[in-house]
Order: structure tokens, then C-alpha cells, then sequence
């Protein structure tokens, strides 16, 4: 069912993975055993929409025994999120609530051996941007390349993805404008403007 919490951009999903890149893998087979967090980074395409997640995960890692012996996986970002009380709407009889971010995707895995270097430098170049300060695989020296054996590349295509940004869409105006003023987290008061552009 289609309602204000369901109506996004694919620029919106960019922008949460981008900002929020640590997700639960949780695969099919085993979901209780070999559910762990990864970072990951999204995949994109022509329309912007999002078509594979990738990472690298440790060759010890249960999950990856459990995507060998079945693909098939969910991903599970969140993003900001926080309680909303009615002191932050400014009305003694407004209910509290609970803003958030989720996505939800199916995807099938492929493992890839030989994606595993690239993955690495394309993840540490997002999490380490240009800079003097800005850390490379280089520097680990004769390390790099025992590290590297110890570790997997993969990515996963999307095969349908739902997500529910739930950011006060559906409160009136000035309602909207007062949680704005006084709510602490402004992270998430920044992910509510965000989604509420053109409702005020």
C-alpha cells in the first residue's frame, strides 16, 4: 500500500547507503547462524535506481558458507532514526512516534575472488576521501597481500528492493516545523527536511 512514507527517489536510497553503509546480510539458509553486518556500497543504474550492493567479508565468516551453499540473501540498511515526543511537536495531545529509515532488499550473491582487491580500494576510497590525511591499502606494506588471501569480494544483484522513509511526511505544517526547531538529533532533522521538501 502506497502512502507519504513510501514515496521516495532513487537519489533518496543513494544518499541513505552513502551516509548509513552498514547493513544486516541476513541469508536465506541460515538467517539465525550466519546473519552478520557489513558495509557495503551501492551499485547504480542508468535510471539511478539501485542494482547490486558489493563488499568483502572474511573467508571464515559464516555467511559465506551459508551463500555458497544458497545465493539468495536479504539486505537490511537503516538509516536515521529517533523518538519523537509531543514536547518536540508542541502539543500536549499529539501522540509520540518514532521516526526511521529502512530498506529492504532481495538479492542473489555472486562470490568473486577476483572483485576482491577492487572492492577493498573502492570502499576505503569512499570511507578514506582524498586528502593528506587519507589512509591506503599500500601502506600495509608486505601485509596487503597475506590479508587480501584471507578475504572474499562479492556482489549482490538486486532483485527488488521496498524502502520506508517515515519522516513526518503526514503532519501538518506547522506541526512538521516544530519538531524541526526542536528536535536534538539533527541528523535526523536533516533527513526530515529532506523528505518533506515541497510539503510545507
Amino acid at each position: 500500500m502506497s502512502s507519504a512514507f513510501t514515496r521516495y527517489s532513487p537519489d533518496d536510497v543513494r544518499a541513505l547507503i552513502a551516509e548509513f553503509p552498514l547493513a544486516w546480510l541476513v541469508p536465506r539458509s541460515d538467517p539465525a547462524g550466519a546473519s552478520c553486518l557489513l558495509p557495503l556500497l551501492g551499485e547504480y543504474g542508468e535510471d539511478g535506481g539501485l542494482c547490486a550492493v558489493v563488499g568483502h567479508m572474511s573467508r571464515r565468516n559464516p555467511l559465506l558458507q551459508a551463500l555458497a551453499t544458497d545465493p539468495r540473501l536479504t539486505v537490511l540498511f537503516s538509516g536515521p532514526q529517533g523518538y519523537v515526543s509531543p514536547r518536540h511537536a508542541g502539543l500536549n495531545d499529539w501522540g509520540p512516534t518514532w521516526n526511521m529509515v529502512q530498506i529492504v532488499v532481495d538479492c542473489e550473491v555472486d562470490l568473486l575472488p577476483e572483485f576482491t582487491e577492487e572492492v577493498i580500494h573502492r570502499q576505503v576510497e569512499v570511507m578514506e576521501p582524498p586528502g593528506p590525511c587519507a589512509w591506503r591499502p599500500s601502506e600495509l606494506g608486505e601485509r596487503y597481500a597475506g590479508m587480501t588471501e584471507r578475504i572474499i569480494g562479492f556482489r549482490a544483484r538486486v532483485n527488488a528492493a521496498a524502502a520506508k522513509f517515515k519522516l513526518g511526511q503526514d503532519e501538518r505544517g506547522e506541526v512538521l516545523e516544530s519538531i524541526l526547531v526542536r528536535h536534538p538529533d539533527r541528523v535526523l532533522v536533516e533527513w526530515m527536511r529532506r523528505l518533506n521538501r515541497g510539503n510545507g
